[in-house]
């Protein structure tokens, strides 16, 4: 695993965050309205729709996402699209199933 395990549990102590991936996870079902396609990852402006914080809060969440391992970048231009890292949680969550 390339994070430590920690930050992951850390990431992970905030329900928005755990949100956040859980939606990602059938982005399909959960930002349907995206303008660009999902393939791309998700735009940071939709995560703003559907829980209704401000930018810099959502950003602020998924930077912690993503300096934890949980989530991959796609930056085109201006914009930021984010993609679950799932070698990274698969990794996570086989280390847990060692240690734990």
């Amino acid at each position: 695993m390339t994070t430590d395990k920690t930050e992951i549990l850390k990431a992970l102590a905030h329900p928005v965050r755990v949100s956040f991936l859980e939606w990602m996870r059938t982005p399909e079902k959960h930002f349907c309205n995206q303008a660009h396609p999902l393939e791309m990852g998700i735009c940071a402006n939709q995560f703003e729709k559907k829980c209704g914080l401000s930018q810099s809060t959502v950003s602020a969440h998924l930077a912690t996402l993503e300096k934890a391992g949980l989530l991959k970048t796609n930056r085109v231009g201006q914009w930021a699209f984010y993609s679950r890292d799932e070698e990274n949680i698969a990794s996570f969550l086989n280390e847990l199933k060692s240690t734990l």
